[in-house]
């Protein structure tokens, strides 16, 4: 694979925009119940991921299609926003392979609306990464040569079966199309270690950090199987925003090696959470900036 070196950047490889009108149903709920009001869900518009991306120098954003999650962001949205800012974000489209034109849409995405990969979540959306429909996409998204970001790993919305959402399933992916660029989001949580050793394994899947750092116990032990593996330059940076910012996300990571220290356990090295932070980005999304 070939590695595009660009200059040190913070980029944000992970945040969504929407307005409250596109969340309802399952997932509507499930934020609420998890956060205790819906802030959240109104701090997600255009203009306020704007403003909370202007410590980074660029950022991915995604809309979504998973209507059976109530979670339903127009492609159109995404690329508006991205068209109006084209010199920090860049816009992700989405589509749901359960849909017959799902192939003819995501060509249009990047063909007309000029959205630069494709973002997807099969226990979002109820599917199988291995499924024909899926194999279908997954193919055109090659074709088109954009990365795709993948949602490979559980939620707290009710209605999103779990077994979708293994990362070794995208193992499948991988070989049947060793040049796409794939990232399972969230370090594919709880099932990390599955996706240390993927990643391992296939050299064009990669992994971020986003909304990995409230949980540090689990962060740190996850962190030193990927440093065991030898695959930290496979973990890129992103925040789920609207759900964190990077300041938080940032200075989460960074404590990492205080909570080493606080228990006595080896420290994950300061160089590896730099490259995380500033550099990995790169190997995956180096052509997008």
């Amino acid at each position: 694979m070939n590695v595009i070196r660009v200059l040190e950047m913070l980029v944000d490889c992970h945040s969504h925009i929407w307005s409250r009108e596109h969340i309802t149903g399952e997932f509507a709920a499930a934020v609420l119940k998890a956060w205790g009001n819906e802030d959240i869900l109104r701090q997600s518009r255009p203009e306020d991921h704007l403003k909370a991306m202007q410590s980074v120098d660029k950022a991915i954003v995604f809309g979504f299609q998973a209507k059976k999650s109530g979670y339903s962001i127009p492609n159109e949205f995404v690329a508006d926003y991205a068209r109006k800012h084209s010199g920090k974000i860049i816009g992700f489209a989405s589509v749901d392979p359960n849909n017959l034109n799902a192939s003819k849409e995501l060509r249009k995405c990047v063909k007309t609306l000029g959205l630069r990969g494709l973002k997807l979540g099969p226990i979002y959306q109820h599917f199988s990464v291995s499924s024909a429909k899926a194999m279908r996409l997954f193919g055109v998204a090659n074709d088109l040569e954009i990365p795709i970001v993948i949602h490979q790993g559980t939620t707290f919305v009710r209605n999103a079966p779990l077994k979708y959402a293994n990362p070794i399933d995208i193992e499948d992916v991988a070989l049947a199309y060793p040049e796409l660029k794939i990232v399972i989001a969230h370090l594919g949580h709880p099932w990390e270690d599955e996706t240390a050793v993927l990643v391992r394994k296939q050299p064009n899947v990669f992994t971020d950090i986003s909304a990995v750092h409230p949980r540090p116990f689990r962060m740190y032990n996850k962190l030193m199987t990927f440093k065991e593996y030898h695959v930290m330059d496979k973990i890129i940076f992103g925040t789920d925003f609207p759900f964190f910012t990077p300041e938080q996300t940032i200075a989460g990571i960074n404590q990492v090696n205080q909570f080493a220290s606080e228990h006595t356990l080896p420290k994950i090295d300061e160089s590896d959470i730099h490259a995380i932070i500033y550099d990995n980005y790169a190997r995956v999304f180096g052509s997008l900036m």
